[in-house]
Protein backbone atom coordinates (compact mmCIF):
# COMPACT_ATOMS: atom_id res chain seq x y z
CA UNK A 1 0.00 0.00 0.00
CA UNK A 2 1.24 3.63 -0.88
CA UNK A 3 2.10 5.89 1.91
CA UNK A 4 0.24 9.11 2.65
CA UNK A 5 2.43 11.72 1.81
CA UNK A 6 3.73 14.22 4.53
CA UNK A 7 1.72 16.77 3.25
CA UNK A 8 -1.78 14.96 3.59
CA UNK A 9 -1.13 13.94 6.92
CA UNK A 10 -0.19 17.55 8.25
CA UNK A 11 -2.49 19.65 6.40
CA UNK A 12 -5.89 20.41 8.34
CA UNK A 13 -9.06 21.15 6.23
CA UNK A 14 -9.23 24.89 8.05
CA UNK A 15 -6.60 27.03 8.16
CA UNK A 16 -5.46 29.56 10.83
CA UNK A 17 -4.64 33.49 10.31
CA UNK A 18 -0.68 34.34 10.99
CA UNK A 19 -2.27 36.87 13.26
CA UNK A 20 -4.41 34.55 15.11
CA UNK A 21 -0.88 32.42 15.70
CA UNK A 22 0.47 35.33 16.46
CA UNK A 23 -1.98 36.02 19.16
CA UNK A 24 -1.59 32.71 20.14
CA UNK A 25 2.61 32.27 20.46
CA UNK A 26 3.57 35.89 20.06
CA UNK A 27 6.24 37.26 17.90
CA UNK A 28 5.99 40.41 15.20
CA UNK A 29 4.07 39.49 12.15
CA UNK A 30 4.96 41.37 8.86
CA UNK A 31 3.50 41.58 5.40
CA UNK A 32 -0.47 39.17 4.79
CA UNK A 33 -1.08 38.68 8.16
CA UNK A 34 -4.10 37.51 6.96
CA UNK A 35 -2.85 34.81 5.23
CA UNK A 36 -4.10 31.15 6.05
CA UNK A 37 -2.23 28.52 7.11
CA UNK A 38 -3.00 24.96 6.45
CA UNK A 39 -0.21 22.69 7.14
CA UNK A 40 3.63 23.32 8.95
CA UNK A 41 6.28 21.95 6.20
CA UNK A 42 10.06 22.16 5.34
CA UNK A 43 10.90 25.58 3.30
CA UNK A 44 11.76 23.44 0.25
CA UNK A 45 8.24 21.70 0.20
CA UNK A 46 5.96 24.63 1.55
CA UNK A 47 3.78 26.06 -0.89
CA UNK A 48 1.06 29.36 -0.20
CA UNK A 49 -0.62 27.38 2.02
CA UNK A 50 2.28 26.31 4.42
CA UNK A 51 4.36 27.72 6.91
CA UNK A 52 7.83 26.99 7.25
CA UNK A 53 10.43 28.98 8.79
CA UNK A 54 15.06 29.51 8.49
CA UNK A 55 16.55 30.21 11.19
CA UNK A 56 20.11 31.24 9.87
CA UNK A 57 20.99 33.62 7.12
CA UNK A 58 23.00 31.25 5.38
CA UNK A 59 19.62 29.88 4.11
CA UNK A 60 19.00 33.18 2.32
CA UNK A 61 19.13 31.56 -1.31
CA UNK A 62 16.68 28.86 0.19
CA UNK A 63 13.71 31.61 0.98
CA UNK A 64 14.43 33.70 -1.92
CA UNK A 65 13.59 29.90 -3.68
CA UNK A 66 10.68 29.39 -1.24
CA UNK A 67 6.64 29.17 -1.83
CA UNK A 68 5.57 29.14 1.65
CA UNK A 69 3.05 31.74 2.38
CA UNK A 70 4.04 32.77 6.10
CA UNK A 71 7.85 31.88 6.50
CA UNK A 72 9.39 32.59 10.14
CA UNK A 73 12.69 34.59 10.45
CA UNK A 74 15.09 36.20 12.33
CA UNK A 75 14.61 40.19 12.25
CA UNK A 76 17.83 39.88 9.56
CA UNK A 77 15.39 38.57 6.61
CA UNK A 78 12.40 39.79 7.29
CA UNK A 79 12.83 41.75 4.46
CA UNK A 80 14.37 39.04 2.18
CA UNK A 81 10.84 36.88 3.03
CA UNK A 82 8.65 39.63 1.74
CA UNK A 83 10.82 40.55 -1.10
CA UNK A 84 10.41 37.04 -2.81
CA UNK A 85 8.21 37.12 -6.09
CA UNK A 86 4.28 37.62 -4.96
CA UNK A 87 2.14 34.64 -5.14
CA UNK A 88 -0.79 35.02 -7.16
CA UNK A 89 -3.25 34.82 -3.77
CA UNK A 90 -1.47 38.08 -2.65
CA UNK A 91 1.92 38.70 -0.95
CA UNK A 92 3.44 36.96 1.63
CA UNK A 93 4.23 36.91 5.35
CA UNK A 94 6.72 36.94 7.47
CA UNK A 95 6.78 35.84 11.20
CA UNK A 96 9.64 37.86 12.82
CA UNK A 97 11.09 36.79 16.18
CA UNK A 98 14.73 36.52 17.86
CA UNK A 99 14.69 32.78 17.85
CA UNK A 100 13.18 31.34 15.08
CA UNK A 101 13.84 27.52 16.38
CA UNK A 102 12.20 28.33 20.19
CA UNK A 103 9.22 29.66 18.27
CA UNK A 104 8.83 26.86 15.92
CA UNK A 105 8.78 24.09 18.39
CA UNK A 106 5.98 26.70 20.37
CA UNK A 107 3.92 26.22 17.53
CA UNK A 108 4.27 23.04 16.62
CA UNK A 109 3.35 21.69 20.30
CA UNK A 110 0.33 24.35 19.59
CA UNK A 111 -0.43 22.81 16.42
CA UNK A 112 -0.89 18.91 18.16
CA UNK A 113 -3.29 20.65 20.41
CA UNK A 114 -5.09 22.94 18.84
CA UNK A 115 -5.21 21.56 14.84
CA UNK A 116 -3.77 17.99 14.74
CA UNK A 117 -4.70 16.62 18.10
CA UNK A 118 -4.16 12.51 18.21
CA UNK A 119 -6.37 10.58 19.55
CA UNK A 120 -6.28 9.88 23.54
CA UNK A 121 -7.55 7.13 24.97
CA UNK A 122 -10.72 7.30 27.14
CA UNK A 123 -10.91 6.03 30.57
CA UNK A 124 -10.14 2.92 31.52
CA UNK A 125 -10.13 0.43 29.10
CA UNK A 126 -12.01 -3.07 29.42
CA UNK A 127 -9.02 -5.62 29.26
CA UNK A 128 -7.29 -3.49 31.42
CA UNK A 129 -6.22 -4.90 34.55
CA UNK A 130 -5.68 -2.37 37.43
CA UNK A 131 -4.82 -3.97 40.78
CA UNK A 132 -7.17 -3.40 43.67
CA UNK A 133 -4.13 -1.62 45.80
CA UNK A 134 -3.19 0.72 43.15
CA UNK A 135 -4.44 4.58 42.97
CA UNK A 136 -5.60 5.74 39.41
CA UNK A 137 -6.82 9.42 39.06
CA UNK A 138 -10.35 9.49 37.78
CA UNK A 139 -8.69 11.68 34.43
CA UNK A 140 -6.06 9.23 33.82
CA UNK A 141 -6.09 7.10 30.47
CA UNK A 142 -5.48 3.10 30.38
CA UNK A 143 -5.03 1.33 27.61
CA UNK A 144 -5.85 -1.83 26.17
CA UNK A 145 -4.07 -4.64 28.31
CA UNK A 146 -1.98 -2.33 30.24
CA UNK A 147 -1.44 -3.39 33.80
CA UNK A 148 -0.87 -1.14 37.32
CA UNK A 149 0.18 -3.47 39.65
CA UNK A 150 -0.60 -3.32 43.86
CA UNK A 151 0.67 0.02 44.90
CA UNK A 152 1.26 1.86 42.10
CA UNK A 153 -0.07 5.42 41.66
CA UNK A 154 -1.18 7.23 38.49
CA UNK A 155 -1.89 10.98 38.49
CA UNK A 156 -3.82 12.80 37.11
CA UNK A 157 -4.02 13.21 33.10
CA UNK A 158 -1.52 10.64 32.77
CA UNK A 159 -1.93 7.97 29.76
CA UNK A 160 -0.46 4.54 29.74
CA UNK A 161 -0.60 2.82 26.43
CA UNK A 162 -1.59 -0.21 24.97
CA UNK A 163 0.48 -3.11 26.91
CA UNK A 164 1.99 -0.98 29.69
CA UNK A 165 3.14 -2.48 32.31
CA UNK A 166 3.41 -0.06 35.68
CA UNK A 167 5.05 -2.37 38.55
CA UNK A 168 4.20 -2.35 42.38
CA UNK A 169 4.66 0.67 43.93
CA UNK A 170 5.75 2.46 40.96
CA UNK A 171 4.24 6.59 40.36
CA UNK A 172 3.35 8.07 37.28
CA UNK A 173 3.26 11.82 37.69
CA UNK A 174 0.25 14.45 36.27
CA UNK A 175 -0.08 14.61 32.66
CA UNK A 176 2.87 12.52 31.80
CA UNK A 177 1.87 9.39 29.07
CA UNK A 178 3.80 6.14 28.68
CA UNK A 179 3.69 4.48 25.63
CA UNK A 180 3.05 1.20 24.30
CA UNK A 181 4.64 -1.87 25.91
CA UNK A 182 6.59 0.73 27.97
CA UNK A 183 7.53 -0.97 31.93
CA UNK A 184 7.98 0.89 34.77
CA UNK A 185 9.37 -1.09 37.12
CA UNK A 186 8.62 -1.27 41.10
CA UNK A 187 9.14 1.55 42.75
CA UNK A 188 10.50 3.53 40.00
CA UNK A 189 8.87 7.00 39.43
CA UNK A 190 8.44 9.55 37.14
CA UNK A 191 7.39 13.15 37.63
CA UNK A 192 5.13 15.39 35.77
CA UNK A 193 4.27 15.83 31.92
CA UNK A 194 7.01 13.29 30.92
CA UNK A 195 6.52 11.28 27.80
CA UNK A 196 8.18 7.62 27.15
CA UNK A 197 7.84 6.21 23.74
CA UNK A 198 7.17 2.07 23.27
CA UNK A 199 9.26 0.02 24.07
CA UNK A 200 11.04 1.27 26.59
CA UNK A 201 11.91 0.08 29.93
CA UNK A 202 12.51 1.79 33.27
CA UNK A 203 14.21 -0.26 36.36
CA UNK A 204 15.17 -3.08 34.82
CA UNK A 205 18.07 -5.24 36.75
CA UNK A 206 21.45 -3.32 36.55
CA UNK A 207 24.35 -5.14 35.17
CA UNK A 208 26.03 -6.03 39.03
CA UNK A 209 27.26 -9.66 39.53
CA UNK A 210 30.02 -10.57 41.65
CA UNK A 211 33.08 -13.11 40.21
CA UNK A 212 33.16 -16.11 43.05
CA UNK A 213 36.18 -18.41 42.28
CA UNK A 214 34.61 -22.26 41.64
CA UNK A 215 35.25 -24.95 44.25
CA UNK A 216 37.50 -26.92 41.59
CA UNK A 217 39.92 -23.69 41.16
CA UNK A 218 38.81 -23.96 37.27
CA UNK A 219 37.57 -20.39 36.64
CA UNK A 220 35.02 -18.03 38.03
CA UNK A 221 30.92 -17.84 38.40
CA UNK A 222 29.37 -14.48 38.46
CA UNK A 223 26.96 -14.23 41.93
CA UNK A 224 24.39 -11.96 41.04
CA UNK A 225 24.47 -8.46 43.28
CA UNK A 226 20.33 -7.79 43.69
CA UNK A 227 19.94 -4.11 42.19
CA UNK A 228 18.02 -2.80 46.16
CA UNK A 229 17.61 0.67 44.21
CA UNK A 230 14.94 2.44 41.78
CA UNK A 231 14.83 4.94 39.09
CA UNK A 232 13.94 8.41 39.74
CA UNK A 233 12.88 10.55 37.07
CA UNK A 234 12.16 14.34 37.32
CA UNK A 235 9.30 16.58 35.82
CA UNK A 236 9.61 17.61 31.85
CA UNK A 237 11.69 14.45 30.60
CA UNK A 238 11.20 12.55 27.30
CA UNK A 239 12.48 9.22 26.69
CA UNK A 240 12.80 7.68 23.09
CA UNK A 241 11.73 4.59 22.33
CA UNK A 242 13.46 1.08 23.46
CA UNK A 243 15.84 2.48 25.83
CA UNK A 244 17.04 1.01 28.98
CA UNK A 245 17.16 2.99 32.50
CA UNK A 246 18.83 0.25 34.74
CA UNK A 247 17.74 0.53 38.97
CA UNK A 248 20.31 1.61 41.01
CA UNK A 249 22.24 -1.13 43.20
CA UNK A 250 21.94 0.41 46.38
CA UNK A 251 21.06 3.73 45.78
CA UNK A 252 18.99 5.27 42.75
CA UNK A 253 19.50 5.62 39.09
CA UNK A 254 18.23 9.42 38.66
CA UNK A 255 17.52 11.91 35.69
CA UNK A 256 16.69 15.21 36.79
CA UNK A 257 14.16 17.42 35.52
CA UNK A 258 13.99 18.20 31.47
CA UNK A 259 16.37 15.38 30.35
CA UNK A 260 15.80 14.21 27.06
CA UNK A 261 16.86 10.95 25.55
CA UNK A 262 16.79 10.03 22.29
CA UNK A 263 15.95 6.18 20.97
CA UNK A 264 18.31 3.01 21.77
CA UNK A 265 19.78 4.73 24.75
CA UNK A 266 21.53 2.69 27.69
CA UNK A 267 21.33 4.50 31.34
CA UNK A 268 23.53 2.05 33.93
CA UNK A 269 22.79 1.28 37.61
CA UNK A 270 23.37 4.36 39.32
CA UNK A 271 23.54 7.01 36.83
CA UNK A 272 22.87 10.41 37.60
CA UNK A 273 21.73 12.82 34.99
CA UNK A 274 21.48 16.29 35.75
CA UNK A 275 19.16 18.62 34.38
CA UNK A 276 18.32 19.69 31.35
CA UNK A 277 21.15 17.02 29.87
CA UNK A 278 20.20 15.72 25.95
CA UNK A 279 21.40 12.55 24.83
CA UNK A 280 20.79 11.47 20.88
CA UNK A 281 20.23 7.47 19.65
CA UNK A 282 22.59 5.00 20.63
CA UNK A 283 24.91 7.05 23.99
CA UNK A 284 25.60 4.37 26.52
CA UNK A 285 26.52 5.26 29.80
CA UNK A 286 28.05 3.13 32.18
CA UNK A 287 27.14 2.15 35.55
CA UNK A 288 27.89 4.93 38.67
CA UNK A 289 28.40 7.94 36.06
CA UNK A 290 27.91 11.38 36.84
CA UNK A 291 26.77 13.33 34.26
CA UNK A 292 26.44 17.30 34.78
CA UNK A 293 23.51 20.00 34.01
CA UNK A 294 23.06 20.61 30.32
CA UNK A 295 25.28 18.72 28.67
CA UNK A 296 24.47 17.02 25.10
CA UNK A 297 26.18 14.02 24.12
CA UNK A 298 26.58 13.22 21.02
CA UNK A 299 24.93 9.67 18.72
CA UNK A 300 26.68 6.77 20.00
CA UNK A 301 29.30 8.34 22.42
CA UNK A 302 30.04 6.62 25.19
CA UNK A 303 30.70 7.41 28.85
CA UNK A 304 32.50 4.55 31.21
CA UNK A 305 31.61 3.95 34.32
CA UNK A 306 32.13 5.98 38.32
CA UNK A 307 33.25 8.87 35.47
CA UNK A 308 31.71 12.75 35.66
CA UNK A 309 31.35 15.38 33.69
CA UNK A 310 30.60 18.94 35.00
CA UNK A 311 27.91 21.41 33.77
CA UNK A 312 27.75 22.40 30.13
CA UNK A 313 30.21 19.45 28.65
CA UNK A 314 29.44 18.36 25.28
CA UNK A 315 30.41 15.43 23.19
CA UNK A 316 31.17 15.14 19.93
CA UNK A 317 28.97 11.95 18.47
CA UNK A 318 31.26 7.90 18.34
CA UNK A 319 33.63 9.51 21.04
CA UNK A 320 34.15 7.62 24.24
CA UNK A 321 34.96 9.75 27.47
CA UNK A 322 37.84 7.34 29.02
CA UNK A 323 38.51 10.14 31.91
CA UNK A 324 36.07 12.36 34.13
CA UNK A 325 35.59 15.77 32.54
CA UNK A 326 35.83 18.59 34.88
CA UNK A 327 35.57 22.09 32.51
CA UNK A 328 32.83 22.79 30.15
CA UNK A 329 33.25 22.70 26.78
CA UNK A 330 33.50 20.93 23.77
CA UNK A 331 35.12 17.29 23.76
CA UNK A 332 35.55 15.00 20.73
CA UNK A 333 37.31 11.56 19.80
CA UNK A 334 38.11 8.21 20.71
CA UNK A 335 42.00 8.57 20.62
CA UNK A 336 41.76 9.77 23.61
CA UNK A 337 39.15 12.26 24.52
CA UNK A 338 40.40 15.64 24.40
CA UNK A 339 39.47 19.27 24.34
CA UNK A 340 37.71 19.76 21.23
CA UNK A 341 40.52 22.17 19.53
CA UNK A 342 43.73 19.94 20.82
CA UNK A 343 41.77 16.71 19.17
CA UNK A 344 40.89 18.40 15.76
CA UNK A 345 44.49 19.66 15.36
CA UNK A 346 45.73 16.49 16.65
CA UNK A 347 43.48 14.90 14.00
CA UNK A 348 44.76 16.59 10.97
CA UNK A 349 48.25 15.52 12.27
CA UNK A 350 46.99 12.63 12.16
CA UNK A 351 45.73 12.47 8.85
CA UNK A 352 49.42 12.98 8.08
CA UNK A 353 51.00 11.14 9.49
CA UNK A 354 52.01 7.90 6.45
CA UNK A 355 53.14 11.38 4.46
CA UNK A 356 55.46 12.06 6.81
CA UNK A 357 56.71 8.63 7.19
CA UNK A 358 57.22 8.22 3.91
CA UNK A 359 59.19 11.47 4.06
CA UNK A 360 61.28 10.38 7.05
CA UNK A 361 62.59 7.23 5.38
CA UNK A 362 63.41 8.55 2.17
CA UNK A 363 65.64 11.10 4.60
CA UNK A 364 66.96 8.64 6.07
CA UNK A 365 68.19 6.27 2.70
CA UNK A 366 69.90 9.47 1.53
CA UNK A 367 71.91 9.82 4.79
CA UNK A 368 72.77 6.62 4.92
CA UNK A 369 74.17 6.82 1.48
Amino acid sequence: MASTPAASRTAVPSGVTLAELVQALGGQPQGASQRQVHRIAPLPDADETALSFVAHARYRPQLAASRAGVVIVPPELAQAALARPAPPDGGWAAWVTPDPYALLAALTRWWRVHRQPRPATQGVHPTAWIAPGARVHPTARIGPFAVVEEGAEIGAGAELGAHAVVQAGARVGPGTRLGPHVVLGYDCCIGARGLVHGGTVIGADGFGFAPVPLPDGSGRRWDKIEQLGAVVIGDDVEIGANCCIDRGALGDTVLQDGVKLDNLIQIGHNVRVGRHTAMAGCVGVAGSARIGAFCTLGGGAIVLGHLELADHVHISAASVVMRSILQPGQYSGIFPIDDNRAWEKNAATLRQLHALRERLKALERRMTT
